[in-house]
């Protein structure tokens, strides 16, 4: 297991973790959630070593493997495939001695070290992983030097993922990745056979991927079973109950207070008084509920809507040389009320297409209709760079409003969540994400009939997203979406275009009929299944492929049932500790001593047996997803 013992870490005097704990099983898929600002990172550079905690430990397995994407993207003249593979030092040095070794004993200890770290099929190991993030066969043996920045980046992850580290360390990975390239680390990351421990806000992949949430909230650690779901559902039934509790107890001391106001001068009561003076010290006050609360995006709606279509595209053609378009044949229109999603890998023409709709870019052939009356807000991610750095948030309010007075100009940022403290920071001192909320709300100003979304949640916390999601919602002009994240697109878009080929076509399916399109497509021609007209002799039939399914299900009924026999047991455990909390935050029960000692006495004995039950559950679970991968491998 990793073990996370008690510990306690400070930075220029602000506690980040204080006395946190968490045990994580071998082979567990751990999503790290938390506010902005939590610590999740700074845990991460904790289990990596970079960082020694003032307090506490972190204990892993003897030996065990930590990896991490590099913090610089390769670059250089050496071609993708090559550096990928150089990055298993053992193998290259292994191959090197094996060209000069004259010893047979080594050559054979060699060649036996090699076989157990599949050396030999490495090249096709890299191969797929960088095929699966988007790298095609030619693009593979061009140089590292050859790409941008967040190619490159990618490249970095594949190297990480090819080493197969036993505890795989993920700081918002698909930052750098595309819908596609999402979606296919999402499968991936399912089936790693070590340990993952990766920070997200995209809730799907933590869906997906991850088996349980670990939650860091005021320092302290809280591990939930389940994906992000599961995870704020279990989070919103326990913090009603502490809520619950919370009050029935301030109410109590608010009654012993009044007893101990009321009669601690009178001699005949004086005795009482002390006696609840001593209760009252006793009592353990229950936390106060710290509440995030996430201010919305303004989206302003246009103030006069168009009639449809807003734009038209016939039979126009996209791009930078008139010799060579990005997109050809296009033929669309957009309606006022659209809601369309743009699929397809970065480099098909996303970004190109996106700029032709929102008339920066005029097309190369045909004819584009409707742009000179259609007001567009274009929000890209590269223009967070773009902002001033020495211009704070009320200085783009001067401009956008120059006859209004201060207080209308603070209460417009204050609708867009710049506080008194945010309003007169500069740029370069605020996060990301409040970059990408001031950047949104200057776009969406003036009230657009079209808004054009290029990646807009890649410095998004999850509850951010959410706030986003339900202001796209209640826009009501039209909305064009480019994201890497598929529950913002699931949840929004009501149209899916597919920008490939050289060309933008509507795309008929859904999501998750894409995303199996897509992981069919990436991945190794081996394990592609075989849709054609195959021969009976080379392929199992499909009564032989539901007998296989029957039979591994069948496998893996007992297991499935020990790990939903300890879930239920922890849940009937919790409800019993609930009720006996309950029962002994209550003044009554403390009338019978005898009865509140043998309650007490219970509630230590349940939380004892839930402990036990919640280590039963991991083992199950760990034994369960072990004879899955097995099943399927």
């Amino acid at each position: 297991m990793l073990h996370i013992n008690d510990l306690s870490y400070r930075i220029e005097g602000k506690p980040i973790l204080d006395g946190a704990t968490a045990a994580i099983p071998e082979g567990h898929k751990v999503g790290l959630v938390g506010r902005n600002g939590a610590g999740k990172s700074t845990l991460l550079k904790l289990i990596a070593g970079d960082l020694h905690p003032d307090l506490g430990a972190i204990t892993l397995p003897r030996g065990a493997r930590i990896g991490r994407i590099a913090q610089e993207a390769p670059g250089g003249g050496e071609s993708l495939i090559d550096w990928v593979l150089s990055t298993d030092t053992e193998r290259a040095s292994l191959l090197a001695e094996a060209e000069t070794a004259t010893d047979p004993h080594r050559i054979a200890e060699i060649q036996i070290r090699l076989a157990d770290t599949r050396a030999h099929a490495a090249p096709a190991r890299a191969a797929a992983i960088l095929a699966g993030l988007g790298f095609d066969t030619a693009a593979q043996a061009r140089p590292c030097g050859a790409f941008s920045g967040g190619w490159r980046m990618r490249v970095a992850l594949a190297s990480v993922l090819f080493l197969e580290p036993d505890v795989l360390l993920l700081d918002e990975p698909t930052n750098y990745l595309d819908l596609e390239g999402t979606l296919w680390l999402e499968s991936y990351l399912k089936s790693y056979p070590h340990t993952v421990v990766i920070v997200s806000h995209d809730r799907d992949l933590l869906n997906r991927s991850a088996g349980s949430i670990l939650h860091l909230d005021r320092g302290k650690l809280t591990l939930y079973a389940g994906g992000y779901d599961d995870f704020e559902e279990t989070r919103r039934a326990r913090q009603s109950l502490e809520l619950k509790l919370k009050k029935k107890q301030d109410d109590e001391r608010r009654r012993i207070q009044a007893f101990i106001d009321r009669f601690k001068a009178k001699a005949s009561k004086a005795k009482q008084a002390q006696s609840r003076i001593k209760y009252l010290a006793k009592m353990q006050p229950i936390a106060d509920q710290m509440e995030d609360r996430v201010a919305p995006f303004a989206l302003p709606s246009p103030e006069k809507p168009l009639a449809s279509p807003l734009i038209r595209i016939e039979k126009a053609s996209a791009g930078y040389d008139p010799a060579s378009p990005i997109l050809t044949g296009l033929d669309l229109r957009i309606d006022q009320d659209d809601r369309i999603a743009l699929l397809g890998a970065n480099g098909n023409g996303k970004s190109t297409f996106a700029k032709l709709v929102a008339g920066k870019l005029a097309p190369l052939a045909g004819s584009v209709f409707g742009t000179g009356r259609v007001t567009v807000g274009y929000f890209a991610q590269h223009q967070l760079d773009e902002l001033n750095p020495l211009a704070t948030p009320f200085d783009s309010v001067v401009k956008l409003m120059p006859e209004a007075t201060e207080a209308q100009r603070r209460t417009r940022l204050g609708t867009w969540g710049f506080g008194a403290g945010k309003a007169d920071t500069k740029c370069a001192n605020l996060s990301g994400g409040e970059k990408a909320r001031l950047l949104l709300a200057l776009t969406a100003f003036h009230a657009p009939h079209l808004l054009i979304l290029d990646e807009p949640t890649n410095h998004l916390d999850v509850d951010s997203r959410e706030a986003l999601i339900h202001a796209i919602a209640e826009y009501e002009g039209a909305v064009i979406l480019i994201s890497h994240d598929r529950h913002l697109v699931e949840a929004t878009a009501d149209r899916l275009w597919l920008v490939a080929g050289g060309t933008v076509s509507t795309y008929d399916g859904d999501m998750e009929s894409y995303r199996a399109e897509l992981l069919q497509a990436r991945a190794p021609k081996a394990d592609r299944r075989n849709t054609g007209d195959a021969s009976p002799d080379n392929r199992a039939s499909r009564a032989d492929q539901r007998k296989a399914a029957a039979d591994r299900r069948a496998e893996l009924a007992p297991l499935k049932k020990a790990m939903q026999t300890a879930e239920k047991a922890i849940e009937n455990l919790a409800s019993d500790l609930a009720k006996l909390d309950a029962l002994l935050a209550s003044p009554d029960l403390y009338a019978d001593a005898a009865k509140a000692g043998r309650i007490s006495l219970e509630r230590g004995q349940t939380a004892k047996r839930l402990a036990e039950a919640e280590e039963a559950w991991l083992a199950a679970t760990a034994a369960y997803e072990d004879a899955e991968q097995a099943a399927t491998a």
